[in-house]
């Protein structure tokens, strides 16, 4: 099952992406810039959804229009996925919405999940998975087997602001269906399995560092 990576070259997307990876970038413009990528990835990822053609009734005369075949479920990965949501429901507001939270163990780079919240029936239906950072691929792996698990079928796509190729790796390495729309293919993972250049922890940036545990 193929991996594919599409990159969404846009003027307003290299814009924001600029705001985001400036380290004097504070939270809230951070999260308004993010949401401003978002919304332009997420209209690319979802061009090829399938329609319906019903018949309209203008002001003026009866007409033809397309209409969504079904709503998709939008899986935003806790808590850095839920910088994508409000762009997601912006455009698609009947869409059905999943959680997953996962985080990342700083010694092992593992992905360590804590919330699994997702619709009852998702079979058939498209999958659209919103995580900022495609970093090591392990959390993102780990959520679509997940989805997979809990009925998923066909391709997942994925959105992402920021890719690095060893993650891609580990999702093909991994023989999952996926159709990745992302802003860049950055350079690398660094020692600390962060992405550089990158733009750090988009989490952190948009709510704060948390409290040591």
């Amino acid at each position: 099952m193929p991996v594919s990576v599409h990159l969404i070259d846009h003027p307003l997307i290299a814009d924001s992406l600029a705001r985001v990876r400036d380290v004097e970038t504070p939270n809230a413009l951070f999260r308004q810039e993010l949401e401003r990528i978002g919304v332009l990835l997420i209209a690319e990822a979802t061009r090829g959804l399938a329609t319906n053609e019903v018949r309209v009734t203008t002001p003026l005369t009866g007409t033809t229009g397309q209409v969504l075949s079904s709503q998709p479920v939008m899986v935003p990965v806790l808590r850095a996925g839920l910088g994508f949501l409000h762009a997601a429901q912006s455009l698609l507001p009947n869409a059905d919405v999943g959680f997953i939270g996962v985080s990342r163990d700083e010694t092992t780079f593992q992905p360590k999940p804590y919330v699994n919240k997702l619709p009852e029936n998702i079979a058939g239906r498209q999958i659209i998975v919103l995580d900022p950072m495609l970093a090591t691929g392990g959390s993102l792996a780990h959520t679509c087997q997940l989805l997979l698990d809990h009925g998923a079928t066909g391709t997942i796509i994925v959105v992402c602001v920021l890719a690095a190729p060893e993650g891609i790796a580990v999702l093909e390495q991994a023989g999952l269906d996926l159709a990745i729309y992302t802003a860049a293919v950055d350079e690398r993972l660094n020692e600390h399995a962060f992405i550089v250049p990158g733009l750090g922890d988009a989490g952190d940036r948009q709510f704060g560092s948390p409290a040591s545990q």
